[in-house]
């Protein structure tokens, strides 16, 4: 798990694609397996007949194929699975609900250890504090049915076989996040191992800094084995609202822009809610919904969407109203019970937008968006949604939070907007098609808008094709975790960096798919020297990257194997004002 290094600044991120050979070889899967064993920990290996079914990702677009998916029963033995991993110079993967959209819960690459936590289930309720002890494999469904029975709940998203674990390490909406905020934001305590094996309790008073971390990039920075949230109780009533349209693309713009300027009129917290767009009946329509739920007595939800409705043609809608626990159930379906039977996996793209407060989307923006999906997507073979999800407008409780209360770093936002498609069938492979339909889509927003557009991107709708991850997913807090990165796991042994999985060994021509030994982000000279060094201690070609613009992909090294030295943070540029020489 742990690669050893000169000095403990050197930020290096660890390929296994030269160590895979050595690392899966029988002799190894033997010796972990019998280590594994003797510590009484179930384990799934390639070749046993779990394997296929335990290995198989969420997205069907990544098949990953892991060294082992470990079950351990509590603390201790994830302490000892993470100290095997680093003996067997494994990287350790976490997987709580297995719902990465890229497959993180699987190492995002071949040759990882797993640690699956579906055996940390236990849910326990302070009757008195109203604060619940929420153990890491719980999926989402049995959250909220648990708490509720409990006269309790939280804020958090309407798929029930979600984990826990990944959804309120790095966010967590629902309806109620205007209300109560996200779910990261209920968190008072987090029972985590660290990347040596440490099993530790965090809080604001012991651990602020790592408190903070694991509040938005938790998965950099060890294994949550369970999280304290201070519930709240559940509202007395819960409403869900649908209304539906078929709309030319000129009348789903102005919907758009509709819905955009009533959020900013004063909506009460209580009100959640998303626009959906799908393809339309013909070219040049759209099928558009909104829906949404209201946490307050539903004789007051018709005068507050009245504003909005008049601005749309022949409203059609439903509403149905119940306890808090029956809309959590309608939102999902019809059920939240997920050990019955197992969730239908998809092969899909997705990718995610924040919209900035400060600057709306424009009518031009939405008219070619729209414009775009009526055409565009009503030709393409995929099947794909967007959702335009609530975050902000007046009385948001997610942007009430000030922005470096957490590494969450998106605080003043208007909507979460996701894109989304799967293959035809939802049957693998996803098309090379779908990329460039759904990249485009998403360029139809952001090259119709200002070019210092301050838009973010949601972590837990995370793109393995994002450029600029770190600005659009960590924004001002990324140098932050970086620092905390090195003081918590200084070999950056953890399998989920703070990046999407595949960006770092990606080219510019996609002709060359090489697979380094690792690249290293050098901060000065002298590390790139002792990179150096280390390279020729062990036989590995060393590749220098500026830009990665290599025609043949020299950047990284030109071959497999190599040992890559990425300049990136060599950014500084010194001009004289005398000489005029620039020291770049």
């Amino acid at each position: 798990m742990f690669a050893s290094r000169p000095s403990n600044s050197i930020i290096a991120f660890l390929f296994l694609s030269c160590l895979g050979s050595i690392l899966a070889s029988p002799v190894d899967q033997i010796d972990l397996k019998a280590a594994l064993t003797s510590r009484g920990i179930n384990a799934s290996f390639p070749g046993d007949a779990s394997y296929a079914l335990a290995s198989s990702a969420y997205n069907l677009r990544f098949t990953f194929q892991p060294v082992a998916i470990t079950f351990p029963k509590h603390a201790q033995e994830i302490s000892e699975i993470i100290q095997l991993g680093a003996a067997h110079k494994l990287t350790v993967a976490a997987r709580s609900g297995g719902h990465s959209y890229i497959a993180n819960g699987l190492g995002g690459r071949d040759g990882a250890l797993v640690v699956d936590l579906q055996h940390l289930s236990d849910i326990n309720v302070d009757a008195t504090t109203g604060v619940a002890v929420i153990e890491s494999g719980n999926r989402l469904g049995d959250i909220a049915a648990t708490l509720g029975k409990a006269g309790r709940a939280l804020p958090h998203g309407v798929c029930p076989y979600v984990g826990i674990g990944g959804h309120a390490g790095h966010g967590g909406f629902g309806f109620s996040s205007r209300m109560w905020g996200l779910t990261l934001d209920r968190v008072v305590a987090v029972n985590v191992v660290l990347a040596n094996g440490t099993i530790t309790r965090v809080n604001a008073q012991s651990t602020p800094d790592l408190f903070w971390a694991l509040r938005g990039s938790a998965s950099s920075f060890g294994i949550t084995t369970s999280l304290a949230f201070s519930t709240l109780p559940s509202p007395p009533s819960a409403t869900i609202f649908q209304y539906d349209w078929d709309l030319p693309s000129a009348l789903a713009a102005r919907g758009i822009s509709a819905f955009q300027s009533f959020v900013h009129t004063d909506i009460p917290a209580h009100l959640g809610g998303q626009i959906t767009l799908f393809r339309g009946p013909s070219k040049g329509t759209l099928r558009f919904s909104l829906n949404g739920a209201w946490y307050a007595p539903v004789e007051g939800l018709e005068s507050v969407l009245a504003p909005l409705l008049r601005q749309m043609p022949g409203a059609k809608g439903s509403l149905r109203t119940g306890t808090y626990l029956e809309s959590a159930t309608i939102l999902v379906g019809g059920s939240l019970e997920t050990k019955s039977a197992p969730e239908r996996h998809d092969a899909f793209y997705a990718k995610s937008l924040m919209t900035p407060e400060s600057v709306p989307m424009s009518e031009k923006a939405i008219g070619a968006f729209v414009e775009y999906l009526a055409t565009e997507g009503f030709a393409s073979k995929t099947e794909w949604f967007v959702q335009l999800e609530l975050y902000g407008g007046t009385n948001s409780a997610i942007n009430d939070v000030p922005v470096d209360a957490t590494a969450f770093a998106h605080r003043s936002s208007t909507f979460t907007i996701q894109f989304y498609a799967s293959a035809p069938g939802m049957i693998p492979p996803f098309p090379e098609y779908g990329f460039a339909f759904m990249d485009k889509m998403v360029e139809t927003l952001t090259l119709n808008s200002p070019a210092d557009w301050d838009y973010g991107a949601y972590p837990n709708y995370i793109d393995d094709h994002l450029p600029d991850w770190r600005e659009r997913y960590y924004g001002a807090h990324y140098a932050r975790l970086v620092t905390l990165k090195e003081k918590y796991d200084p070999d950056s042994g953890w399998f989920v960096q703070v990046k999407p999985h595949g960006e770092t060994n990606s080219v510019v021509n996609l002709r060359f798919t090489f697979q380094p030994a690792a690249i290293t982000f050098p901060k000065h000279a002298q590390e790139i020297s002792e990179i150096i060094q280390l390279g020729a201690a062990h036989k590995l070609t060393v590749a220098a990257r500026g830009g990665g613009h290599g025609y043949i992909a020299n950047g990284l090294g030109g071959q497999d194997g190599a040992l890559v030295v990425d300049l990136q943070y060599l950014s500084n540029i010194t001009v004289g004002a005398t000489t005029g020489v620039a020291v770049i």
